[in-house]
């Protein structure tokens, strides 16, 4: 016969059976949030790694900015978590050494001395391997920057490039100006024109411009001006020409002698083809792995020289300094180099751009938080916010480096037209003290107002039908007035 259970007996296992039931759903619950990631937000704030580097982290003060921190900004308002930035202890990427271990930025994350890793940190497989990276926020390839006289190829009008375009303008502006200047004097001194009625004006304005440009090309054409106003107007154009064509030939020899020592350079195959022109990359970066494992032979090539020249740069901004200097290939991120082709004007980058891959986030290897930042990157990408910071960060604030400009600047040559302007101007006022001296002495003899002698004269200086016609015309006009009385 079984023994019946008491009632408080019976209370007692039910309220036990209701604690497990009550305990298996926390413990549920409290897998289902681990499993959709949101625990992350549990911790008050993450650390996070990052190494300075145009644009993508600078420090402005005691504060940090840049594309990265602004993308930073967006995703963790949108996954929801605070954060303390600081920047990688050794100043690197991340690396692994023969024996497994990583440093940089890959490397505070593997032993946790930081919980994320935001910078331009390419996705790799080995990467992949020891940290969990999220979507990439950016595209991008290995290209190379050079200077522009060692990428582009000679053009038709090269022979222009001694002066700029500013000073090629000051040039003709200053041929004009000088053959209406001798055209004006020649008709204005009577040293030059004494007989306006009966002699015909060698220097038309056509024969002006003949005579200017003749002294130019330093090939000379006559008559020459016999009144000292034209001769002084002459000789401040002989001596603008002649520091003018030796500046012009002195520039063109330079840089003809420069381009003659290097290559042009298209695309990696050029730059392996050749050994005038050093080129490398970032020490123990992507790029350097890339080449390194390579199996084309052309990039093989370019490994083992890089190698055996020991051409690497220990940072960005080392290549770009070494690419402005000339004489140098600095092979990298195409996107890093589009900003160095921003910032510097006599830099551009090949349109050849390999191993395309992308920049991604790093996180602790199987962390829940991979998921979440990966999202928040294709939302941002879907709505145009990562297009906008790219826009925003990569401006072009082209400044050219004027201390190694190969062309002659027009404030490099001012003394040169400042000469040649006095020059014009004495000459032409010359010729107007000689016209106004006869005027006064004719009007001493005519007893006239020199006033209106002057004008007269002008009028008959400047007036095209008399001051052009032969002098054959004007003796036949003389004998038909003759004859009528």
């Amino acid at each position: 016969m079984p023994i019946q259970q008491s009632h408080p007996q019976r209370l007692i296992r039910m309220k036990i059976a209701r604690m497990r039931m009550q305990l298996g759903s926390f413990i549920l619950s409290v897998s289902f949030l681990l499993d959709m990631g949101i625990c992350a937000t549990v911790q008050s704030e993450l650390r996070i790694t990052t190494i300075k580097q145009e644009p993508y982290t600078m420090t402005k003060g005691s504060q940090l900015e840049g594309f990265c921190m602004d993308l930073l900004s967006e995703v963790a308002k949108k996954v929801s978590f605070k954060y303390r930035v600081h920047l990688v202890k050794d100043n690197s990427y991340g690396r692994q050494d023969e024996n497994g271990n990583w440093n940089g930025m890959i490397g505070e994350v593997v032993r946790g001395e930081a919980d994320l890793a935001i910078a331009p940190l390419t996705l790799t497989a080995s990467r992949e391997k020891a940290v969990g990276m999220s979507k990439p926020f950016m595209q991008t390839g290995i290209s190379i920057l050079l200077r522009k006289d060692i990428s582009e190829v000679a053009g038709f009008f090269d022979f222009l490039t001694p002066f700029t375009a500013e000073t090629w303008v000051g040039i003709i502006l200053a041929y004009l100006g000088t053959a209406v200047c001798i055209f004006v004097a020649a008709r204005l001194s009577p040293c030059e024109w004494s007989q306006p009625q009966s002699e015909q004006n060698s220097f038309s304005l056509l024969h002006s411009l003949w005579y200017t440009a003749a002294a130019l090309t330093l090939q000379g054409a006559g008559p020459h001006p016999k009144a000292l106003s034209g001769q002084l107007i002459c000789c401040s154009w002989w001596v603008f020409t002649v520091v003018l064509l030796a500046c012009y030939f002195s520039n063109l020899s330079s840089s003809k002698s420069s381009e003659s020592t290097h290559l042009t350079v298209k695309g990696f195959e050029d730059l392996a083809n050749q050994n005038v022109i050093e080129y490398g990359c970032l020490a123990g970066s992507s790029t350097f792995a890339f080449f390194k494992n390579s199996n084309n032979p052309v990039y093989r090539r370019i490994y083992e020289h890089m190698e055996r020249s020991k051409s690497f740069v220990s940072s960005m901004e080392e290549g770009v300094q070494r690419a402005k200097e000339g004489n140098f290939a600095f092979i990298g991120e195409s996107v890093s180099l589009d900003l160095a082709v921003a910032r510097y004007c006599e830099l551009v980058r090949v349109h050849e751009v390999i191993g395309m891959r992308g920049y991604s986030i790093a996180a602790t290897l199987g962390s829940p938080i991979i998921k979440n930042l990966s999202v928040a990157i294709l939302q941002l990408n879907e709505a145009g916010e990562l297009a906008y910071l790219r826009s925003k960060w990569w401006a072009s604030s082209c400044m050219a480096d004027k201390a190694k400009a190969s062309a002659a600047q027009p404030h490099g040559l001012k003394g040169m037209f400042l000469v040649l302007a006095l020059g014009l101007g004495l000459g032409t006022l010359l010729a107007v003290l000689e016209l106004t001296i006869r005027s006064r002495s004719s009007a001493a003899e005519q007893r006239k107002s020199w006033c209106t002698v002057l004008t007269d004269e002008l009028n008959l200086r400047f007036k095209t039908n008399n001051s052009n016609r032969p002098q054959e015309t004007v003796e036949k006009d003389k004998e038909e007035s003759i004859g009528t009385f």
